[in-house]
Protein backbone atom coordinates (compact mmCIF):
# COMPACT_ATOMS: atom_id res chain seq x y z
CA UNK A 1 0.00 0.00 0.00
CA UNK A 2 1.37 3.58 -0.98
CA UNK A 3 0.82 6.92 0.50
CA UNK A 4 -2.07 7.69 -2.12
CA UNK A 5 -3.66 4.33 -2.06
CA UNK A 6 -3.87 4.92 2.00
CA UNK A 7 -5.34 8.36 2.03
CA UNK A 8 -7.83 7.94 -0.99
CA UNK A 9 -9.22 4.63 0.80
CA UNK A 10 -9.74 7.02 3.90
CA UNK A 11 -11.03 10.04 2.10
CA UNK A 12 -14.81 8.93 1.86
CA UNK A 13 -14.50 8.20 6.39
CA UNK A 14 -12.63 11.86 6.90
CA UNK A 15 -12.44 14.03 4.10
CA UNK A 16 -9.44 14.58 1.83
CA UNK A 17 -7.65 16.94 3.83
CA UNK A 18 -7.75 15.40 7.46
CA UNK A 19 -7.31 11.69 5.45
CA UNK A 20 -4.02 13.09 3.81
CA UNK A 21 -2.79 14.06 7.30
CA UNK A 22 -3.46 11.07 8.90
CA UNK A 23 -1.85 9.11 5.82
CA UNK A 24 1.38 11.26 6.29
CA UNK A 25 1.04 11.06 10.13
CA UNK A 26 1.32 7.06 9.63
CA UNK A 27 4.29 7.31 7.29
CA UNK A 28 6.12 9.85 9.55
CA UNK A 29 5.79 8.53 13.26
CA UNK A 30 5.83 4.50 11.89
CA UNK A 31 8.07 4.12 8.81
CA UNK A 32 10.20 8.22 9.40
CA UNK A 33 9.32 9.21 5.86
CA UNK A 34 9.05 12.73 5.64
CA UNK A 35 6.37 14.49 3.01
CA UNK A 36 9.93 14.94 0.64
CA UNK A 37 10.30 11.00 0.90
CA UNK A 38 6.85 10.34 0.14
CA UNK A 39 7.24 12.32 -3.18
CA UNK A 40 10.16 11.01 -4.24
CA UNK A 41 8.27 7.78 -3.86
CA UNK A 42 10.34 5.69 -0.99
CA UNK A 43 6.62 4.51 0.50
CA UNK A 44 6.78 1.79 -2.67
CA UNK A 45 10.20 0.86 -1.31
CA UNK A 46 9.00 -0.53 2.22
CA UNK A 47 9.48 -4.10 2.82
CA UNK A 48 6.83 -6.79 3.24
CA UNK A 49 6.27 -7.15 6.89
CA UNK A 50 5.91 -2.93 6.96
CA UNK A 51 3.59 -3.13 4.31
CA UNK A 52 1.41 -6.04 6.13
CA UNK A 53 1.55 -3.63 9.31
CA UNK A 54 0.29 -1.10 6.70
CA UNK A 55 -2.71 -3.46 5.93
CA UNK A 56 -3.49 -3.49 9.67
CA UNK A 57 -3.41 0.00 10.27
CA UNK A 58 -5.26 1.00 7.35
CA UNK A 59 -8.17 -1.40 9.01
CA UNK A 60 -8.32 -0.03 12.18
CA UNK A 61 -7.90 3.60 10.38
CA UNK A 62 -11.02 2.60 8.23
CA UNK A 63 -12.78 1.56 11.64
CA UNK A 64 -12.36 5.47 12.92
CA UNK A 65 -9.90 4.27 15.30
CA UNK A 66 -8.07 7.57 16.05
CA UNK A 67 -4.25 7.16 14.49
CA UNK A 68 -2.77 8.76 17.63
CA UNK A 69 -4.25 5.70 19.26
CA UNK A 70 -3.04 3.49 16.29
CA UNK A 71 0.22 4.90 16.35
CA UNK A 72 0.29 4.53 20.11
CA UNK A 73 1.71 8.66 19.81
CA UNK A 74 -0.03 12.16 19.96
CA UNK A 75 2.10 15.56 19.08
CA UNK A 76 1.07 18.10 22.00
CA UNK A 77 3.61 21.36 22.19
CA UNK A 78 6.06 20.30 20.05
CA UNK A 79 6.22 16.63 22.10
CA UNK A 80 5.26 13.15 21.23
CA UNK A 81 3.23 11.59 23.91
CA UNK A 82 2.57 8.09 24.48
CA UNK A 83 -1.34 7.75 24.21
CA UNK A 84 -3.39 4.30 24.89
CA UNK A 85 -7.40 3.84 24.61
CA UNK A 86 -8.60 4.78 28.06
CA UNK A 87 -6.73 8.23 27.55
CA UNK A 88 -7.60 10.78 26.02
CA UNK A 89 -6.44 12.15 23.14
CA UNK A 90 -4.69 15.72 23.61
CA UNK A 91 -6.16 18.42 21.89
CA UNK A 92 -5.08 21.70 20.11
CA UNK A 93 -7.13 23.60 22.26
CA UNK A 94 -5.44 22.33 25.59
CA UNK A 95 -2.31 22.90 23.76
CA UNK A 96 -3.22 26.71 23.30
CA UNK A 97 -4.38 27.01 27.10
CA UNK A 98 -0.50 25.54 27.91
CA UNK A 99 0.62 28.44 25.81
CA UNK A 100 -1.52 31.15 27.17
CA UNK A 101 -0.58 30.27 31.02
CA UNK A 102 3.27 29.87 29.98
CA UNK A 103 2.94 33.48 28.14
CA UNK A 104 1.54 34.59 31.29
CA UNK A 105 3.67 33.25 33.77
CA UNK A 106 6.74 34.56 31.62
CA UNK A 107 5.49 38.33 32.49
CA UNK A 108 4.60 37.55 36.12
CA UNK A 109 5.92 36.76 39.65
CA UNK A 110 7.68 33.38 39.70
CA UNK A 111 5.29 30.34 39.55
CA UNK A 112 6.76 27.25 41.37
CA UNK A 113 3.81 25.20 42.80
CA UNK A 114 1.32 24.10 40.09
CA UNK A 115 -1.33 21.22 40.13
CA UNK A 116 -3.14 19.81 37.34
CA UNK A 117 -6.38 18.23 38.13
CA UNK A 118 -7.40 15.37 35.63
CA UNK A 119 -3.66 14.97 33.97
CA UNK A 120 -5.05 12.31 31.70
CA UNK A 121 -1.57 11.59 29.70
CA UNK A 122 0.23 14.03 31.33
CA UNK A 123 0.27 16.28 28.60
CA UNK A 124 -0.66 19.72 30.71
CA UNK A 125 1.70 18.93 33.97
CA UNK A 126 4.63 17.72 31.65
CA UNK A 127 4.55 20.73 29.19
CA UNK A 128 4.25 23.08 32.34
CA UNK A 129 7.10 21.23 34.37
CA UNK A 130 9.29 21.08 31.03
CA UNK A 131 8.40 24.88 30.44
CA UNK A 132 8.33 26.73 33.26
CA UNK A 133 11.60 27.20 35.19
CA UNK A 134 12.05 25.90 38.62
CA UNK A 135 8.14 25.22 38.38
CA UNK A 136 7.45 21.92 41.05
CA UNK A 137 4.56 20.14 39.33
CA UNK A 138 1.97 17.64 40.58
CA UNK A 139 -0.49 15.57 38.69
CA UNK A 140 -3.73 14.10 40.18
CA UNK A 141 -5.88 11.32 38.79
CA UNK A 142 -8.32 8.62 39.25
CA UNK A 143 -7.48 6.62 36.49
CA UNK A 144 -5.18 3.54 36.64
CA UNK A 145 -4.03 3.73 33.26
CA UNK A 146 -4.30 7.16 32.73
CA UNK A 147 -1.45 7.44 36.35
CA UNK A 148 0.59 5.07 34.46
CA UNK A 149 0.69 6.53 31.00
CA UNK A 150 1.10 10.06 32.56
CA UNK A 151 4.33 8.26 34.55
CA UNK A 152 5.31 7.20 31.58
CA UNK A 153 4.99 10.35 29.67
CA UNK A 154 7.19 12.13 32.96
CA UNK A 155 10.13 9.85 32.46
CA UNK A 156 10.62 9.65 28.53
CA UNK A 157 10.49 13.33 28.49
CA UNK A 158 12.35 13.89 31.45
CA UNK A 159 10.06 15.64 33.80
CA UNK A 160 10.05 16.03 37.26
CA UNK A 161 6.05 15.70 37.85
CA UNK A 162 4.74 14.65 40.63
CA UNK A 163 1.84 12.34 39.88
CA UNK A 164 -0.49 11.35 42.52
CA UNK A 165 -3.80 8.89 42.47
CA UNK A 166 -6.63 11.42 43.89
CA UNK A 167 -10.60 11.60 43.13
CA UNK A 168 -11.18 15.36 43.16
CA UNK A 169 -14.85 14.48 43.92
CA UNK A 170 -13.96 13.03 47.22
CA UNK A 171 -11.38 16.10 48.05
CA UNK A 172 -11.19 18.38 51.05
CA UNK A 173 -12.24 21.86 50.25
CA UNK A 174 -10.91 23.42 53.15
CA UNK A 175 -6.87 23.00 53.64
CA UNK A 176 -3.66 25.55 53.69
CA UNK A 177 -2.93 27.55 50.78
CA UNK A 178 0.18 25.19 49.36
CA UNK A 179 -0.16 26.04 45.25
CA UNK A 180 0.56 28.68 43.18
CA UNK A 181 -1.25 27.56 40.18
CA UNK A 182 -4.05 25.15 39.61
CA UNK A 183 -5.12 24.14 35.85
CA UNK A 184 -7.54 21.68 35.13
CA UNK A 185 -9.33 20.18 31.89
CA UNK A 186 -12.08 18.59 33.41
CA UNK A 187 -14.67 16.29 31.87
CA UNK A 188 -17.28 19.25 30.54
CA UNK A 189 -19.68 17.87 27.54
CA UNK A 190 -22.82 17.10 28.14
CA UNK A 191 -24.33 13.43 27.41
CA UNK A 192 -26.87 15.68 25.16
CA UNK A 193 -24.07 17.11 23.09
CA UNK A 194 -22.66 13.23 22.31
CA UNK A 195 -25.07 13.09 18.79
CA UNK A 196 -22.99 16.18 17.29
CA UNK A 197 -19.50 14.03 18.06
CA UNK A 198 -17.45 11.89 15.46
CA UNK A 199 -17.60 7.76 16.11
CA UNK A 200 -14.01 7.83 16.38
CA UNK A 201 -14.55 9.65 19.68
CA UNK A 202 -17.67 8.47 20.80
CA UNK A 203 -16.34 4.57 19.96
CA UNK A 204 -13.06 5.17 21.02
CA UNK A 205 -12.15 7.93 23.47
CA UNK A 206 -12.56 7.33 27.33
CA UNK A 207 -16.14 8.51 28.48
CA UNK A 208 -15.16 8.86 32.29
CA UNK A 209 -12.64 11.79 30.44
CA UNK A 210 -15.03 13.46 28.60
CA UNK A 211 -19.28 13.22 29.57
CA UNK A 212 -20.91 14.48 32.31
CA UNK A 213 -24.50 14.46 33.17
CA UNK A 214 -26.97 16.85 31.58
CA UNK A 215 -28.09 17.87 35.00
CA UNK A 216 -25.24 18.44 36.12
CA UNK A 217 -22.40 20.58 33.92
CA UNK A 218 -20.60 21.10 36.39
CA UNK A 219 -19.81 18.20 38.26
CA UNK A 220 -16.47 18.62 38.52
CA UNK A 221 -15.88 22.72 38.25
CA UNK A 222 -17.55 22.93 41.37
CA UNK A 223 -15.34 21.05 43.61
CA UNK A 224 -12.58 22.32 41.57
CA UNK A 225 -13.24 25.74 42.02
CA UNK A 226 -14.26 25.54 45.88
CA UNK A 227 -10.61 23.30 46.46
CA UNK A 228 -9.02 26.00 44.48
CA UNK A 229 -10.48 29.07 47.14
CA UNK A 230 -8.41 27.93 49.65
CA UNK A 231 -5.58 25.64 48.80
CA UNK A 232 -4.39 28.77 46.59
CA UNK A 233 -1.64 31.02 48.19
CA UNK A 234 -2.93 34.51 47.82
CA UNK A 235 -2.21 36.09 44.50
CA UNK A 236 -2.57 32.32 43.18
CA UNK A 237 -4.28 31.22 39.84
CA UNK A 238 -6.55 28.77 38.57
CA UNK A 239 -6.89 28.33 34.62
CA UNK A 240 -9.83 26.27 33.46
CA UNK A 241 -10.46 24.74 30.00
CA UNK A 242 -14.39 24.96 29.88
CA UNK A 243 -17.67 24.17 27.59
CA UNK A 244 -18.53 27.59 25.86
CA UNK A 245 -22.08 26.91 26.36
CA UNK A 246 -21.06 27.09 30.29
CA UNK A 247 -18.42 29.46 30.75
CA UNK A 248 -20.69 32.08 32.30
CA UNK A 249 -21.86 29.86 34.77
CA UNK A 250 -18.89 29.49 35.96
CA UNK A 251 -17.41 32.63 35.86
CA UNK A 252 -20.70 33.69 38.15
CA UNK A 253 -19.54 30.88 40.62
CA UNK A 254 -15.59 32.29 40.82
CA UNK A 255 -17.03 35.85 41.44
CA UNK A 256 -19.07 34.27 44.53
CA UNK A 257 -16.00 32.96 45.70
CA UNK A 258 -14.09 36.05 45.61
CA UNK A 259 -11.89 35.46 42.57
CA UNK A 260 -11.08 38.02 40.12
CA UNK A 261 -11.85 36.30 36.62
CA UNK A 262 -10.54 37.08 33.00
CA UNK A 263 -11.93 34.34 30.04
CA UNK A 264 -10.04 33.72 27.33
CA UNK A 265 -11.12 32.48 23.53
CA UNK A 266 -9.50 29.74 22.22
CA UNK A 267 -7.81 29.79 18.85
CA UNK A 268 -10.98 29.24 17.21
CA UNK A 269 -12.62 32.19 18.52
CA UNK A 270 -14.53 30.21 21.48
CA UNK A 271 -14.36 31.80 25.08
CA UNK A 272 -13.12 28.46 26.22
CA UNK A 273 -10.54 29.37 29.23
CA UNK A 274 -10.41 30.84 32.47
CA UNK A 275 -7.93 32.53 34.51
CA UNK A 276 -9.20 33.04 38.20
CA UNK A 277 -6.84 34.86 40.51
CA UNK A 278 -7.44 34.24 44.21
Amino acid sequence: MTYNELWHQLTPLYGSDEAKAIARMVYEVRYHLSLSDLILGKDTQLSADCQAELGEIAIRLANYEPVQYVLGLADFCGREFHVEPGILIPRPETEHLCRLITKHVANSSPIRNILDIGTGSGCIAITLALDIPNSQVTAWDISPIALRVAQHNAQRLGAGVNIVENDMLQQTYQVAPQWDLIVSNPPYICDNEAKQMEANVLDYEPEIALFVPDDDPLKFYVPIMNYAQSALHAGGELWLETNPLYEELIEERLLELGFNVKAHDDQFGKTRFIQAIR
